[in-house]
């Protein structure tokens, strides 16, 4: 068969392929992980929240994080929404109802509480090449920064955009987020947040517990909330779920759907990084069909002739 320029093209694909192929369907990694029967999660009550921000500072002391420059007293912060970066784990924001007839009203707020989602399945472990995050069997999603090689492909990942990179951290930079406490949880303790919120917004405990809890208020309080658990679906449910008494996507939850991310790229990225040796391979292969096809001598004679017509 002569090797023209189709015909390399098409072998040279076939080569390379052929490792991803086989690491897609080897590649533990790519499977949807199995959910155990002790997972644990939190119910979050927006009806209940003052926005006293006695989470965040708990948090805060919990994880030895810098002290903000106001003070977790201070309730003017709430007027601008926020986000959980490298300093803070979880942060409250503020929600007005809005778009009442032809007006906007300031009436009652709704304060509701942002951190990890500790995802059921999550995009962020999808995305990690080098497994630095992992789910644990008790739900949280955990990191290793030893094993961190700072690619952020987790914060592109991740539907609710929550890890945070430690930029001015030149030497020993690493993704932050919300830890579920798992330390707390192992021993059997509650989450830093839970044990201190004094309006008991948060409500820990087995995953399927506080679902059925979240169903009987909806029912016994018709009209009080969206008859929707967020976090429940989404995603492939995640472990922090939500009750609220307007839509979600009016106070800060993002509209996503009920399927888990896609998992095509973690196969194509696993199936790589599994079989390095694969462009070693390739290059070897490629110059092995060029000697013994005479490749190279072809190419010399097309030359030859193209350049005798440009004469």
């Amino acid at each position: 068969m002569e090797l023209n320029r189709r015909n390399f093209l098409k072998i040279s694909g076939a080569i390379a392929a052929a490792p991803l192929i086989k690491g897609g369907k080897s590649a533990n990694a790519a499977q949807k992980p199995k959910q155990s029967e002790n997972l644990y999660g939190c119910l979050v009550d927006t009806t209940l929240c003052v926005g006293c921000r006695k989470c965040e500072e708990a948090c805060n002391k919990r994880h030895n994080l810098a002290k903000p420059n106001e003070s977790f007293e201070e309730k003017a912060v709430l007027e601008k929404e926020r986000r959980p970066d490298e300093t803070s784990y979880t942060v409250i924001n503020k929600y007005y109802q809005k778009n009442i007839g032809s007006l906007t009203w300031r009436t009652k707020p709704t304060f509701v509480k942002f951190q990890c989602m500790h995802c059921n399945d999550p995009s962020c472990v999808s995305a990690c090449i080098v497994g630095a995050l992992t789910k644990t069997g008790k739900g949280p999603v955990v990191y290793d920064a030893k094993k961190c090689i700072g690619c952020r492909y987790c914060m592109v990942a991740c539907p609710f955009q929550i890890p945070a990179y430690e930029y001015n951290n030149p030497l020993t930079p690493e993704v932050m987020k919300c830890t579920f406490c798992f330390e707390y949880i192992n021993d059997g303790k509650l989450p830093a947040c839970a044990q201190v919120c004094p309006m008991e917004v948060i409500v820990f405990g087995k995953k399927t517990e506080i679902l059925d809890l979240a169903r009987n208020r909806i029912k016994k309080k018709k009209g009080k909330y969206v008859e929707h658990i967020y976090g429940e679906k989404e995603v492939g449910g995640t472990s922090w779920i939500y009750l609220a008494s307007e839509p979600f996507d009016k106070i800060g939850l993002p509209k996503l759907d009920h399927k888990a991310p896609p998992r095509l790229t973690e196969t194509i990225q696993h199936g790589l990084f599994k079989y390095f040796a694969a462009p070693i391979a390739l290059f070897s292969t490629l110059g092995l069909i060029m000697l013994t096809t005479n490749f190279l001598k072809g190419s010399d004679k097309s030359n030859k002739k193209e350049n005798n017509k440009d004469l």
